[in-house]
This record gives structure tokens, C-alpha cells and sequence, in this order.
């Protein structure tokens, strides 16, 4: 899957301006907020717990347009709890943003 970041990036550069320390600043909120799902996400032990770790993940990748996170966000929503797959996958989108 190739990482598309031109939505992210335009949904963060309307939101800061011209201010490239802002747009800085947001994505790294951005990818620290999707962290701390992730980690959620990593303890869940059941499916209750599980679902709102990724729905929480799948509606920040909604409200930045991050796409490939939405998609990695749905198949976890779509797996058992700690499916090692869906943490890969979200891992792999993740560390993408930050790079």
C-alpha cells in the first residue's frame, strides 16, 4: 500500500496557514494522539475494550482525512482483540506519519 499523505497534510495546512510550526505542532498531536490509541488498543483483552480503542483510532483518522489509518483502524474493528496483524498494520501506517 503506498502512503498517500496529501489529505493529511492539506487538512493540517488548513488548519495552521502559513505557520509551519503549527502545522509541526498538529501533526505531532496527531500522531501522538493515534500512539496513545494504539496503545489502547495493545492492552485490550476484550472486545469491548478493543472496539473503542479502534473506533476512537478511526475517527481521528477520519476528522485528518488520514486514509490509510482509517483503513488499518477498520480492519481492526473487523479482527479479535490483540490481532497481532491489525497492530502491524496500524504500526506500520503510524510510523509513516512520524517519519
Amino acid at each position: 500500500m503506498a502512503y498517500e499523505n496529501g489529505a493529511l497534510d492539506a487538512t493540517l495546512a488548513a488548519a495552521a496557514g502559513d505557520d509551519p510550526a503549527l502545522m509541526h505542532e498538529l501533526r505531532g498531536a496527531f500522531v501522538e494522539s493515534a500512539r496513545r490509541q494504539l496503545d489502547l488498543l495493545k492492552r485490550s483483552r476484550c472486545d469491548g475494550n478493543w472496539n473503542v480503542a479502534a473506533m476512537r483510532l478511526k475517527g481521528l483518522a477520519a476528522s485528518f482525512h488520514a486514509e490509510e489509518l482509517l483503513v488499518a483502524a477498520e480492519n481492526a474493528l473487523l479482527s479479535a482483540p490483540g490481532e497481532p496483524t491489525a497492530i502491524r498494520d496500524i504500526e506500520t501506517v503510524l510510523s509513516r506519519f512520524s517519519a
